[in-house]
């Protein structure tokens, strides 16, 4: 027994005093990483490097370990790797080419990290050299899109994406990126094009196809023309315009439904037990916990697809079953999601569902519903940076479909009536489930319901200015399309007039603190200017007769608020302050709502006295104004129904420079977390002889 101890002992012993060996793959690497060519001892060493498994921590720490010094001093042993992985994507066995698109990875990522002070064209020349790189990336672009439009493997497919995804993302700043102007000479559209017009195929990688091309799209957009922009902007193919759409549909019923679980979960527990017994003092607390990440890559690719192609507003309107109700998965979904923002991709089983069973009794949805639901949640808290960007970004995709003839003409089409059940901010002063029963309507509805819903919601101490100003103008330019088409749309409009009171009121209310911040006339201009539209146009778009009295009954009615705003804008007017321009333009924009108050009250007060009545109600009050319209006069006020059309440049686009820095964080994030695992690839292709 004590001869046994003695043997352990001494083997514990010798085993203890040995280095821990290395993978062949990291001793190969070693050799890469001293000046001399490590080909010339080993004929077949990048033959047999490619036929290792990567190993990327290694490879990529090594990378990030040296300086530009000394990165130069290898820097032929670099190039060389380079220029072999770019041949192995030639190779047949499909083991090789894993390996080279993994080690390029790597590359890409381990020297951009270490230098990022360094500029493009040192990075260019550290990776392939000055004088090849044209043609090591000209190479490099045709084997990914061989792979891309090929009959191979998915998941091949799939690491092509994975590479172009690390490619584009390496700098913070995509346009500092000065690898990405190889990727606009060699142009992968096609390959785009192809992966989203193929059900297959956009089903395992539509995503990454989808966020990869908006990014494309963003490299120096302002400063040269960018190939990809142009391409974008007259594809006319509708399977593949429909393809993409369904792509951004499916991502964001996904974020939909986990919200809408999160939601239900919430109701179902602890808090629903706290409340019935305590009242709702606690519920606004415990509802702004329900946040799911927003997804910022994809209401880019749709920003990107509605402001460059006119053709893809045709897909906004394509009805198909509603896909969040359809494709609920078996399996409980996380509270907590997993991948970072805006880089979640929808699961599996939703991107799979591309035949939905047709269900008579199913609501049908489309694009634009998926959209307005999706902008019910994010709009509802802007206090988080990223969700503030996502509302000003939903703001402006609304904005671009509020201009658009053809978008408009859907959105008031009668005969294409839907059930939008948007989700609403819980607010102690009306009951959450008021509004389930929702009628069958045309879609401008559910928009001016949206804005309504924003508008009555964040009139707040961090008050967001400029998502007003968007709010608000998106709901004049589907005024202005109403008035010049003559649409008399049935829907309650008294709401909007309540809600752009309100806001007066709360403007004037907060004249303090708002004015050493923002221009609030500004607003109060454009809230004035719509209820002149409804005065001075009403009658061609308004539904009812009665619908125009029932305007000038909330004028009446709220007459104390305007009263207010004009001594406001009057006395800020008169002095000779930064705000007097400003406020004189609010003044001359209020003569015919104080002509309106100024006429109808005296004889409403004459009625109440006759009439021996000290309260008048609405019909009465109405009665009223039915019978003095006559003798009001009104000023014709022009360019009520005019507005600037939206640009991006150069008013958005510091905000879309710093969204895409955003996006390209994390989707860098993303790839170099969880989705080179090799093993998945290496199981698929160990079979392959």
């Amino acid at each position: 027994m004590a001869q046994v101890e003695k043997k352990a002992g001494l083997l514990r012993k010798s085993s203890a005093s040995k280095k821990p060996l290395k993978e062949k793959v990291v001793l190969m690497y070693e050799e890469i990483f001293v000046r001399e060519d490590p080909a010339k001892n080993n004929p077949r060493f990048w033959e047999e490097l490619f036929l290792m498994k990567v190993n990327l921590e290694y490879l990529e720490g090594k990378l990030e370990s040296l300086d530009g010094d000394e990165l130069m001093k290898v820097k032929d042993n670099i190039n060389s790797l380079f220029q072999h992985c770019i041949q192995a994507l030639g190779e047949e066995h499909q083991i090789k080419v894993v390996n080279a698109l993994q080690t390029l990875c790597a590359l890409f990522r381990g020297v951009h990290q270490k230098n990022k002070s360094t500029s493009g064209f040192d990075i260019i020349n550290m990776l392939m050299g000055f004088d090849k790189a044209e043609l090591r990336m000209k190479d490099l672009m045709e084997s990914l899109d061989t792979l891309l439009c090929g009959d191979g493997s998915e998941s091949l497919k799939s690491l092509c994406l994975k590479l172009l995804l690390c490619l584009v993302t390496v700098t913070d700043n995509i346009s500092q990126n000065t690898i990405l102007e190889y990727v606009m000479i060699n142009s992968i559209f096609e390959a785009i094009l192809q992966i989203l017009s193929s059900s297959s195929s956009r089903r395992q990688h539509g995503y990454d196809t989808v966020v990869l091309l908006a990014l494309l799209v963003n490299y120096r957009k302002y400063e040269s023309v960018n190939p990809y922009i142009v391409k974008l902007s007259i594809v006319d193919d509708e399977t593949t315009l429909n393809g993409k759409g369904l792509v951004i549909s499916q991502a964001l019923s996904e974020y939909n439904r986990q919200y809408k679980d999160k939601e239900e979960e919430n109701q179902g527990g602890f808090f629903s037990a706290l409340t019935t017994m305590v009242g709702s003092m606690f519920i606004a607390d415990a509802e702004e916990k329900i946040s799911v990440q927003t997804n910022e890559a994809i209401l880019l690719a749709l920003y990107e697809a509605v402001h460059l192609n006119r053709n893809f507003i045709t897909v906004l309107a394509q009805s198909h079953p509603e896909i969040d109700l359809v494709t609920t998965p078996s399996a409980p979904v996380p509270t907590t999601p997993t991948a970072p923002l805006g880089t979640a991709p929808p699961s599996v089983d939703v991107m799979s569902s591309t035949e939905l069973p047709l269900d008579p009794n199913l609501q049908t949805s489309n694009l634009l519903i998926t959209f307005l639901k999706y902008s019910s949640i994010v709009m509802q808290d802007t206090k988080d940076e990223h969700r503030l960007n996502s509302a000003k970004l939903c703001l402006i995709i609304l904005t671009c479909i509020a201009e658009d003839q053809y978008a408009n003409a859907f959105l008031h089409d009668d005969n294409m009536n839907f059930r939008v059940n948007l989700h609403r901010m819980p607010m102690r002063h009306r009951k959450k489930g008021a509004d389930k029963n929702i009628p069958s309507r045309p879609l401008v509805c559910a928009v001016l319901d949206l804005m309504v819903e924003f508008i009555v919601t964040h009139m707040m101490k961090e008050f967001p200015m400029d998502l007003y100003i968007r709010c608000v103008q998106v709901v004049h330019k589907l005024i202005c399309y109403q008035k010049k088409c003559r649409v008399r749309l049935h829907y309650t409009w008294r709401e909007l007039w309540s809600a752009l009171i309100n806001l007066v009121k709360f403007l004037m209310s907060n004249e303090t603190v708002l004015l050493t911040k923002y221009n609030v006339f500004h607003l109060a201009l454009l809230v004035i200017n719509l209820f002149n539209m409804f005065i001075t146009y009403g009658d061609t778009f308004l539904p009812t007769p009665s619908s125009y009295d029932e305007l000038y009954y909330e004028i009446v009615r709220m007459h104390q608020v305007f009263d207010n705003l004009y001594c406001m804008v009057l006395r800020l007017s008169t002095n000779a302050g930064q705000w007097k321009e400003a406020a004189s333009k609010v003044t001359l924009a209020l003569v015919n709502i104080r002509a309106i108050i100024n006429h109808f009250n005296p004889k409403i007060e004459s009625y109440a006295a006759v009439n021996h009545i000290s309260q008048l109600s609405e019909e009465q009050v109405l009665e009223v104004v039915r019978s003095n319209y006559d003798t009001l006069t009104l000023k014709l006020q022009d360019g009520l129904d005019q507005y600037e059309r939206y640009s991006e440049q150069p008013k958005e686009a510091a905000f879309f420079k710093e969204l895409v820095r955003s996006i390209s964080l994390n989707v860098r994030k993303n790839v170099s977390l969880n989705t080179l695992s090799q093993d998945v690839l290496l199981k698929e292709f160990s079979s392959i002889s």
